[in-house]
């Protein structure tokens, strides 16, 4: 097997965690390789097609690091590592600080104070994609170019399939480079490749039924590799049944004008959603994330649909970064409007009687205070009556953009092992990782975020554990 030069540390991917990683590395005088899989010069990942706003579970990069790990615990109801949450949130408001040393642009992209850091120029906000010189692509560029000036590789068309070890230590990668496999040796490896949201075996296994049925909103290149490599030297695996998405329009699963904006999350919270019975099936106050991980988890994931008001449609459909009132109609969905529930169940294929008893109660309960199963909190918006007609109802699937569960680490970003010991030399970033988001409600502490914080700790980590070895 041909071996390229030794490195001091090799990357594994070349999105916003790998780039953050390998330029924090090559800052600190290492010899750093970034192994990106994609082979154009504007390879796809997650990160070139990002909006851009870097926040903390909806809080201002700049809060004070207490604000930040109470929102992110508050948001994942605890189910999160305690180191990693301290070292995220006492690290974040540095690492955007330094992503803006290296160059990045930030603007201003609304009135909330979590919108305070929007990467510039910012992504159109219009339907479908438009990625190409704004937001994440121009980032990537950036980073990969400080790379590069630092001394630093990015080779691609390079796919990672192996870590190579020695007594217990990572010493390198074997990867697949122009057919041929390629061994890569470090003294670190940090592996920062994305989750596993594109690979169908995985999704299937952790997260939906069916994941042919759900809306790749994402780059469609997180296959797990990392996840797969760790897990085959023994790593340990966490939450793995939660991720970060949207409530799409069902015509999303065709119509790519329709992903990933518009979103339907504040409709749904804001009214009810039901399954393919008529019933409703999950708390829709816990937000538009944990109910896209909600219908992603049905037996039949593409027959979910949302059912609400004239007043909502008019009033909270009008609401947020390019509502789905006119915006989805627009771009295709099919809104359907009656003057009656009966004729609205008949028009959507549901049990009339069914629609009409979960519309009840969700009244009632709205109303006047009455039970309701399931449970239906508040947490993330006001429930809303649904009693003026005409009715409307959008047919919705479940957009999946990242995972948010993966190789367990600590809060040096050292992954870590089935007894929660560190591997020597192995790192990871970003959404290979676990152990800072998901939960019960599908906790969501902000990818951009998570992928620069972990990736600059990944990089100085692994900095100090070859200093070490060097002295």
């Amino acid at each position: 097997m041909p071996i390229a030069d030794r490195y001091d540390v090799v990357v594994v991917g070349g999105g916003l965690a790998g780039l953050a990683a390998a330029n924090s590395a090559a800052q600190l005088g290492l010899r750093v390789v970034v192994l990106e899989a994609g082979s154009d010069e504007r390879y796809l990942c997650n990160s070139r097609y990002t909006l851009g706003f870097l926040h903390v579970a909806l809080n201002a990069t700049t809060s004070a690091a207490e604000q930040l790990r109470k929102a992110v615990e508050t948001a994942t109801d605890g189910d999160v590592r305690p180191d990693l949450v301290n070292a995220f949130a006492g690290n974040v408001g540095r690492a955007v600080a330094w992503l803006g040393e290296l160059g990045v642009r930030y603007i201003k992209g609304g009135p909330l104070p979590w919108m305070n850091r929007l990467l510039a120029p910012p992504a159109l906000r219009r339907p479908g994609l438009h990625w190409e010189g704004r937001a994440g692509d121009v980032m990537l560029r950036k980073l990969g170019q400080r790379l590069k000036d630092a001394g630093g590789e990015l080779k691609l068309g390079t796919r990672a399939r192996q870590l190579a070890m020695d007594n217990g230590r990572c010493v390198g990668v074997e990867a697949v480079s122009n057919g041929q496999t390629v061994r890569f040796s470090a003294g670190a490896v940090v592996l920062a490749d994305g989750g596993f949201q594109a690979n169908a075996d995985y999704v299937r296994k952790y997260i939906s039924p069916r994941p042919e049925k759900l809306c790749i909103r994402n780059a469609a290149t997180g296959v797990g590799d990392g996840l797969t490599m760790a897990e085959a030297v023994g790593a340990r695996l966490s939450g793995l049944n939660r991720f970060y998405g949207h409530i799409q329009c069902y015509e999303a699963l065709s119509n790519d004008k329709l992903w990933p904006y518009p979103i339907l999350d504040l409709l749904a919270t804001a009214a009810i959603v039901v399954d393919r019975h008529g019933k409703r099936f999950a708390d829709e106050g816990l937000g538009g994330v944990y109910m896209t991980n909600a219908i992603a988890a049905l037996d039949e994931p593409d027959t979910a649909v949302v059912i609400f008001d004239d007043a909502i449609w008019n009033g909270t459909g009008r609401e947020y970064i390019l509502p789905p009132n006119p915006n989805a109609v627009e771009a295709g969905a099919t809104l359907i409007s009656h003057p009656d529930l009966g004729s609205l169940a008949q028009a959507l294929g549901l049990p009339a009687t069914e629609l009409q008893a979960s519309v009840d109660a969700y009244n009632d309960f709205v109303q006047n205070c009455a039970a309701i199963a399931p449970p239906r909190s508040n947490r993330a918006a006001k429930p809303q009556p649904i009693v003026k007609p005409p009715f409307h109802a959008l047919r919705v699937c479940a957009g999946i953009t990242y995972t948010m569960g993966g190789v367990a680490i600590d809060g040096g970003a050292r992954v870590l092992d089935l007894s929660d010991r560190p591997i020597p030399g192995l790192y990871a970033a970003g959404s290979t990782t676990g152990g800072l988001e998901g939960g019960g409600p599908a906790g969501y502490a902000g990818g951009l975020s998570k992928a620069l914080t972990l990736g600059l700790l990944a990089g100085e980590s692994a900095a100090k554990e070859i200093d070490a070895l060097k002295s």
